[in-house]
């Protein structure tokens, strides 16, 4: 089940993290995703852009590598994703939906669901059956199409 979205702090840290997409390189074989990890009280703890440090980085990625995973924080965190955690990848042996998993964040807000374009995505669902709340925010989904335009066409 999809929670609802909890009103203007998951709008400005979703909309943050369309805005890091906008600094993803380029590619024609991945999309540009942006995400940013954010404590209860409103402390960004990471944030991470598709190919930032490498050209297999993913976003969520990025965001979680300088985080200890035993940090307390963390358990009343949210992941903010533009694009919904990918289940599979090529270039990596975890996705980046089992990168969360393994993490204690309770709650994950999205904006687009993964097209069918590269991977079928289940991400969603995987985070969902595991337990944590994911919120989808549709209503911001045309920016990420937009930043990942290049694909779509």
């Amino acid at each position: 089940m999809i929670a609802p979205a909890e009103g203007d702090a998951d709008t400005h840290w979703l909309e943050r993290a369309v805005e890091l997409s906008r600094s993803s390189p380029p590619s024609d074989t991945a999309f540009s995703v942006g995400a940013v990890i954010v404590t209860a009280d409103g402390l960004v703890l990471g944030e991470g852009h598709s190919r930032r440090d490498d050209p297999h980085d993913h976003a969520e990625e990025v965001a979680l590598r300088g985080l200890d995973r035993d940090d307390p924080r963390l358990a009343t965190a949210t992941i903010y994703s533009s694009l919904e955690p990918c289940s599979a990848r090529a270039s990596r042996p975890r996705s980046c939906s089992a990168l969360i998993l393994d993490t204690p964040i309770p709650r994950v807000v999205l904006a687009w669901r993964e097209p069918d374009l590269f991977v079928d995505c289940d991400g969603a669902e995987r985070l969902t059956t595991a337990g944590r709340v994911v919120v989808e925010r549709p209503d911001l989904a045309a920016r990420v199409r937009e930043v990942n335009a290049h694909l779509l066409d």
